[in-house]
């Protein structure tokens, strides 16, 4: 069988890494992240565009300015409490604390800060606010079963590249 091109409808398994401006790694996924293209999953910054053509076994990398990646960092979504009105299990850096708005809508944030009896939760993605490195390997494009188009997220890792 011929190497397929990713395309609208083609099944697609990728593995990516996201890097600062440094080169240090933010997020990796190993296991590969599968979706169907131009479905209703959409990459982050253009991503689609990128691998759109590649086939197994390229390899795409991409810049992404912060407004292109996870967005900018919205201060409005910072919040800085009392830690003893904080519940004892959300009192460490990095938990998370699902918070529910008046329209009902749920928000996951994380605790960033804890200091001088203050804890900061902060409802960004965490790779908000940054220019970004995107390298993605694309490890199968091939057409999907029947049963992989009825699913509505598919399979693997839950990155945040995927929205």
């Amino acid at each position: 069988m011929a190497n397929q091109a990713i395309r609208k409808g083609k099944l697609v398994s990728l593995v990516y890494s996201i890097c600062d401006e440094s080169g240090r790694v933010l997020e990796q996924s190993d296991l590969p992240v599968t979706y169907i293209h131009g479905g209703h999953n959409e990459l982050i910054g253009g991503m689609d565009q990128a691998v759109s053509g590649k086939c197994a076994g390229e390899s795409v990398e991409l810049e992404l300015a912060r407004d292109q990646g996870f967005g900018p960092h919205d201060p409005d979504l910072t919040f800085t409490d009392d830690i003893e009105n904080v519940p004892p299990q959300f009192r460490h850096v990095g938990a998370e604390v699902q918070m529910q708005n008046e329209s009902g809508a749920v928000r996951t944030f994380y605790v960033t800060k804890i200091e001088d009896g203050q804890l900061t939760v902060d409802g960004n993605h965490p790779l908000a606010g940054k220019d970004l490195r995107v390298k993605v390997e694309i490890k199968e494009v091939r057409d999907p079963t029947k049963q992989e188009l009825m699913q509505e997220g598919i399979t693997g890792a839950a990155p945040s590249g995927l929205h």
